[in-house]
């Protein structure tokens, strides 16, 4: 498919202005300004409008969130009780459950809907759900979990993991998750420092065709954490002794499922950072904080409710899981799809979308991008009519690849390019119905997001790129790590280069108009000759290039300029790094970006090595170039890939070959 190259912000598509006037967005900014015009204070008639508000009036922002959400009754004492960072305290003496925004849904309304790579498919209504859920928090009881315990899962993407989810948090204890993917040294980095009481763990799961048995795996897993005093398993040809159990043996209840109300702070669960780079970091995130901040981002700026048919593929120890699962609180159906994106080839995930009717179709850049060098066809292929939006996350998606959705999927949908992170479980910066969508910018600094470019003295650019902050506290923030009583390791993460203010890592260029672009990690920056970039903009020029399907970039440069700007390439087939095709790539970067961003060296690898979640792995790499020892730097139980790691690193041992 011949797909024409736009411009950076080139404008590709606006919403109708009765699409935007039916949006959920502008229904609340109607209903908001009828709350000011009550106060005597000018309507905000703009989305740039609203922002500065929802960061100049924090607490009137998020208090008119809490009434127009109906979260319950205004118990607390203050909304903010001072705007500090780290540790500014929200609603304090409000209570509430995560679980209670499940509950508020008409029960004959499809909650979710699930699908697996060997073809099996089910549904639950919100009352099913609510069911299965009271059954298994009974469950929960008999072993005696109670409020502060811990309980983890070793899952795919299934209903189990969702409804052991809902039953842990029902209680006050607090969840966490990882994939069975993840091998037992990287999931004990994890719940070994949580300690939990049970564990939901899976017999097997199938991926890419293949069948992957995880008893041993499981059974190590129990004999390493002595905190488990009982395992529930989910799936066929578990063997259960005295402290176990099959999930298949919690009985569905019929009744009204309680849920516990907690302090709007209280931990509803552990996330991980990806522990690439040392011990991951347990994020502790809370029941009020996650509940508040998902219905503004899914019902506001995802514009989801009630009709929508929400999928973001995910595996359970990544955020977007969280996110995706957080539908429910604004009455959508979830799609839970449990298997490979790429089996047996990319456009599975489409035909999903086409038969079951997906209205928000999310996956992340590096997919979409796979899509778009396989040449595929979505809205050519499949029915697609129902879908009015696709979101992309996970990396910075290029110019190239908003061309492809536009051209490729559909020209009349808005395109939801997102970035925000697992420490605070939401995106930041994203997108919003009322605004067009400029090719490789995201729409939108989110409500209540205080997002800031700073240069390194600290003052805020417009029209520069600058480090990603956040000038202003969430209640998404972070509630702490588990195990920092001091809370000295979460402030080293985030508060160490502006005192009082959140350092989130990334490079970002925020516009005139507001939009914004991201440029990748702070800490991969290519600094050549004291000129700095991102990595993404180095990746929009090598990508471009036709035989170009993957790339990773490492500048192992010192502060006094010793080292090299490294290149490794995956080609299409057909395709051999030349002497032509080097000097393609040369060229293309000294023209587009400079001089002094042409690599010292450019090998071609089979695969880039990237995290579970899709990251390449640029910091890590770097670092193992400079000397660094593999057990220093990363477990390569994180890794999708790690036989790629240990490929690219004896291809840049090897001296270069000689060219055609």
């Amino acid at each position: 498919m011949d797909i024409k190259s736009s411009a950076p912000g080139e404008l590709l598509w606006s919403p109708s202005p009765e699409a935007a006037g039916a949006s959920r967005m502008a229904h609340y900014m109607g209903w908001l300004n009828q709350r000011r015009n009550a106060d005597g204070k000018a309507p905000l008639q703009t989305y740039p409008e609203l922002w500065r508000f929802s960061v100049a009036e924090l607490e009137e922002f998020w208090d008119s969130l809490w009434d127009y959400f109906e979260l319950g009754p205004r118990s607390f004492s203050a909304v903010l009780e001072r705007r500090v960072m780290p540790h500014a305290r929200w609603f304090a003496g409000a209570e509430l459950n995560y679980v209670g925004g499940v509950l508020r849904q008409p029960r004959q309304r499809t909650a979710v809907v699930y699908r697996s790579e060997g073809g099996r498919r089910s549904e639950l209504t919100y009352a099913e759900l609510i069911q299965k859920v009271v059954g298994c928090r009974a469950r929960l009881q008999e072993l005696g979990v109670v409020r502060g315990d811990r309980v983890v899962g070793y899952l795919t993407n299934c209903p189990e993991a969702l409804i052991a989810f809902l039953a842990t948090a029902s209680l006050g204890a607090i969840w966490s998750s990882c994939p069975p993917e993840f091998g037992v040294e990287s999931v004990l980095d994890r719940f070994a420092q949580i300690e939990p009481k049970v564990l939901f763990a899976c017999t097997g799961y199938d991926y890419g065709g293949k069948y992957f048995d995880r008893r041993g795996e499981v059974a190590r897993l129990r004999a390493a954490l002595g905190s488990i005093q009982a395992c529930v398993w989910v799936g066929e040809g578990a063997a259960p002794d005295p402290r176990s159990s099959r999930f298949e043996e919690i009985v569905a209840e019929l009744g009204e499922l309680t849920v516990d109300p907690v302090p709007f702070d209280h931990p509803l669960w552990i996330l991980f950072s990806s522990g690439t780079t040392g011990l991951p970091k347990p994020i502790v995130h809370g029941h009020g904080g996650m509940r508040l901040e998902h219905l503004k981002v899914l019902a506001l700026h995802s514009d989801l409710g009630p009709g929508d048919r929400f999928f973001w593929f995910s595996t359970t120890g990544w955020m977007m899981w969280n996110y995706l699962v957080s539908g429910l609180q604004v009455g959508a159906t979830i799609l839970l799809y449990d298997g490979s994106p790429a089996y047996p080839d990319l456009t599975r995930l489409w035909q999903l979308a086409a038969d079951e009717k997906v209205t928000y179709f999310g996956a992340s850049a590096p997919y979409l991008m796979a899509c778009r060098a396989a040449g595929l066809c979505p809205g050519e292929q499949f029915d697609l009519k129902a879908l009015r939006a696709v979101g992309s996350t996970g990396a910075p998606l290029p110019v190239a690849g908003f061309d492809w959705v536009y051209r490729a999927v559909s020209r009349d949908i808005l395109l939801g390019s997102v970035s925000g992170g697992t420490d605070l479980c939401t995106a930041f910066v994203g997108s919003c119905p009322l605004l067009p969508v400029h090719a490789g910018e995201l729409q939108c600094l989110a409500l209540g997001a205080h997002v800031q470019a700073f240069d390194p003295q600290g003052c805020a650019l417009i029209g520069e790129v600058g480090e990603l902050v956040i000038a202003s506290p969430m209640p998404c923030m972070p509630v702490c790590f588990w195990n920092d009583p001091d809370g000295l390791r979460y402030e080293e993460s985030y508060f160490e280069t502006y005192p009082g203010v959140w350092r989130h890592g990334d490079w970002i260029l925020i516009t005139e108009r507001g939009s914004a672009v991201i440029s990748g990690r702070s800490d991969a920056t290519l600094n050549r000759g004291g000129v700095r970039m991102g990595t993404s903009e180095f990746y929009r020029v090598v990508e471009e290039l036709g035989p170009i399907l993957d790339s990773v970039v490492v500048d192992t440069s010192d502060h006094s300029g010793q080292g090299k700007l490294w290149l490794f390439v995956v080609l299409g087939p057909g395709h051999e790094l030349n002497a032509a095709l080097v000097a393609s790539v040369t060229s293309a970067l000294r023209s587009k970006l400079s001089p002094r961003h042409v690599p010292d060296e450019i090998r071609a690898v089979r695969a880039v090595p990237r995290t579970l979640s899709g990251k390449k792995l640029e910091v890590p790499i770097k670092r193992l170039l400079n000397g660094a020892k593999l057990e220093d730097v990363v477990n390569p139980g994180t890794l999708q890939n790690p036989e790629s790691l240990f490929a690219l690193l004896a291809t840049a041992r090897h001296p270069p070959r000689e060219l055609d």
